[in-house]
């Protein structure tokens, strides 16, 4: 086959050789059926070929234009993720402000609660002293009378 090819080659240089060699006395052109069929073959030959090569680019460029479809994916993703980790971060603030406002507002609540009760113990205690203070005067007192002799 790499023997046929060369005898091609060989015939359509040489065809090519004397096809421009003009030849005297001869005012017309004779062609070779040949040598135009070697020429239409060649011709097919180098169009197959630059077609090879503008497939070979359509395929590059494709793999080019698929990267970077790919690499924006990418980035759109990076970015989506990033977003939603400083949205969660927001959240986090958000609550943990709110949960200190609601500790330090129950806190303060919890205060007035204890304040209360111990204003109110502090009440009771009291009233509770000067009853068995007026209990002990009045026992006192009626001991005493019973003492001098006193008709109770």
């Amino acid at each position: 086959m790499v023997n046929q090819k060369e005898q091609v080659k060989g015939a359509v240089k040489q065809t090519e050789e004397e096809g421009l060699k003009p030849e005297a006395g001869a005012p017309e052109r004779v062609t070779d059926p040949l040598a135009e069929l070697l020429g239409r073959a060649q011709s097919a030959y180098t169009t197959y070929v630059e077609a090879q090569k503008e497939v070979a680019r359509a395929y590059e460029e494709q793999e080019r234009q698929l990267e970077k479809a790919y690499k924006e994916a990418e980035q759109q993703a990076n970015n989506a993720c990033e977003e939603a980790m400083e949205q969660a971060f927001r959240v986090r603030q958000k609550a943990e402000q709110e949960a200190e406002h609601a500790y330090k507002k129950a806190r303060e609540k919890t205060m007035e609660v204890y304040l209360e009760s111990v204003r109110q113990a502090s009440k009771t205690r009291r009233e509770t002293i000067e009853e068995a203070w007026k209990v002990c005067k009045q026992s006192a007192e009626k001991a005493w009378r019973i003492f001098q002799g006193e008709k109770v």
